[in-house]
């Protein structure tokens, strides 16, 4: 409840203060020739926009993280292309790379087509992991890249998320995947996480009937990966 109140409570000042702010400019007398600017305006709306889709973002994973515990996460199998999937998730975040300069590079096996298994629960574990290695990125490195590769293992196919980002320390990783856990090099750099992205993303790769992992050294990246039925 602690964790939670505290994501919450900066988005919810955030969107009161702006809102404040832009009240109070309405009621301000203002000198001749002197409106509000566009500019002005467009920011006001940008950051109540922002703050009002952490808090959608923070409440939707609590409610799922709800249904697993209850056990109601469920998955529908159906025939899909894991490539253009995969490809997808990559354009998905292309504005947040691309400013800042990271590469996403995504390397499939050719004799992989189309798979039989939940796509919108393989999308989600994928965005989590993606989103994890965006957030993450020593921002201070000129060149970073993120690897998102797929291949056939046996009856299971396994895909990969591989970064140059923070790693993971070692006395942490064995916490990584419960809930609300985030390490500690995490927590310095980017507070907006919820702890929740890889408990779901765990919960859905079981629910497939795959196994999850990774493999990290701090400072030197991080290596996610999970396997689902073919």
């Amino acid at each position: 409840v602690s964790i939670v109140s505290h994501q919450l409570r900066s988005p919810l000042s955030n969107l009161k203060w702006t809102l404040e702010v832009m009240m109070a400019a309405e009621g301000e007398p203002r000198p001749a020739g002197r409106e509000k600017s566009k500019e002005e305006n467009t920011e006001y709306f940008r950051i109540l926009k922002e703050n009002s889709s952490r808090m959608q973002e923070l409440v939707n994973d609590l409610l799922l993280a709800s249904r697993i515990e209850e056990g109601k996460l469920q998955a529908e199998k159906k025939e899909f292309s894991l490539d253009e999937l995969v490809k997808d998730v990559a354009g998905e975040f292309a504005p947040w790379t691309q400013a800042s300069n990271i590469k996403i590079v995504v390397e499939g096996e050719s004799g992989i087509q189309r798979i039989v298994s939940d796509p919108s629960l393989v999308r989600q574990v994928l965005e989590n992991l993606v989103d994890n290695s965006v957030r993450y990125a020593q921002k201070e490195k000129r060149e970073n890249s993120i690897m998102i590769s797929y291949t056939k293992q046996g009856k299971n196919v396994r895909v990969e998320v591989q970064d140059k980002g923070l790693g993971i320390p070692a006395g942490d990783q064995k916490y990584i995947f419960q809930r609300f856990f985030r390490s500690r090099n995490a927590s310095r750099q980017e507070t907006k996480g919820s702890g929740l992205g890889l408990y779901i993303a765990k919960a859905m790769v079981k629910s497939l009937g795959g196994d999850i992992g990774f493999e990290s050294r701090e400072h030197k990246g991080a290596k996610f990966w999970f396997t689902i039925p073919y």
